[in-house]
């Protein structure tokens, strides 16, 4: 009888405990991408700080930084250069003007997150070896919103030179349609976002054999490529030689562009919340990372990487805790 007592004990317990979590919507990139990926891999962890998540994919991620911004959401994943425009108020955002600059003032960032790895991809039998080779040709960049299409076309003018307009013709539709629509042959090359291993790609590697284009090791490092990076908030990842079955340049590590997010929300959501969402994300990395091998090139270590917000306290607090240096530029008055 005791036991049976101290079962229901706990029941009710539990049942009082959930019903006492905190309910957070984030929304996310697509589904399969790494800004999909880790929203929907860290709503299992952060239950364990009392904060129920309910995730939403494929969504464009500039027009959820506006809705955090305006307290319409609670959080998002966010481009890095997507908060820098919107603090200017130019790109996706120029129609907005002085309202989105206003609004930038009330994001604040929890932690840096991992995005995908830019894969160059055209065909084996295509004739395009080199970056150079892009001249003329049509190359898919991204879709007609976001910030994706400036990532590309400065990943490719920091490369070879090429001017997107001048040099080839750009291409925009939505991520979900891109790589259709490269075997249907709207365009010769393919740039699409995508996690390092992503099994989309291998299939059509072993439709059909494809060469994907690494960054020049001679490019690397110099004004040009380190303006890019920090322009377009973007870091490096290497394609592992034998990732995909079907690629003929296989036998290489391929040094390539991949882009960085944080976690946004507004600066009015509660320190405690704010600290419990950090906490759940940052102490569950190494889970997140075990649990899928799409993540487990993701970059990580860095809390920082990728964040031009000011912190949120609540984030604040939990670095201090955790006895990690924050930059002066993260830190509010």
């Amino acid at each position: 009888m005791r036991m049976r007592i101290l079962a229901a004990s706990l029941a009710l317990w539990a049942t009082a405990a959930s019903a006492q979590a905190q309910t957070l919507e984030l929304d996310g990139g697509g589904a399969v991408s790494i800004t999909g990926i880790v929203p929907q891999a860290m709503a299992t962890y952060t239950p364990k700080e009392g904060i129920n998540l309910q995730v939403v994919t494929g969504q464009t991620l500039t027009r959820s930084l506006m809705r955090v911004a305006a307290g319409q959401l609670d959080s998002s994943v966010v481009p890095t250069p997507a908060f820098r425009a919107m603090q200017e108020g130019v790109g996706p955002y120029e129609s907005h003007g002085d309202n989105a600059r206003q609004l930038a003032d009330s994001v604040r960032a929890l932690s840096g997150l991992p995005g995908s790895t830019y894969h160059a991809i055209a065909w084996a039998d295509s004739g395009i070896e080199s970056w150079e080779d892009l001249r003329g040709t049509s190359v898919y960049i991204g879709p007609p919103a976001g910030i994706a299409s400036l990532q590309i076309t400065g990943m490719i003018e920091a490369a070879s030179g090429l001017v997107e307009g001048e040099d080839y013709e750009g291409e925009r539709a939505p991520w979900g349609i891109a790589t259709q629509s490269f075997q249907d042959g709207h365009y010769d090359v393919l740039v699409i976002s995508a996690p390092v291993g992503q099994q989309s790609l291998n299939e059509l590697s072993l439709q059909r054999s494809i060469r994907i284009l690494g960054i020049p090791d001679a490019v690397v490092g110099t004004p040009e490529w380190d303006a890019y990076t920090e322009r377009a908030g973007m870091t490096y990842n290497t394609i592992p030689a034998g990732t995909y079955e079907g690629q003929v340049n296989a036998d290489e590590d391929l040094l390539t562009a991949a882009n960085v997010m944080f976690l946004a929300v507004h600066q009015d959501m509660e320190e405690d919340v704010a600290y419990r969402y950090t906490k759940a994300y940052r102490e569950n990395i190494d889970a997140m990372k075990a649990s899928n091998a799409l993540l487990r090139a993701a970059e990580t270590e860095d809390p920082f990487l990728g964040v031009n917000a000011p912190l949120h306290p609540g984030a604040v607090r939990y670095y201090r805790e955790q006895g990690v240096e924050i930059p002066e530029a993260l830190l509010t008055d």
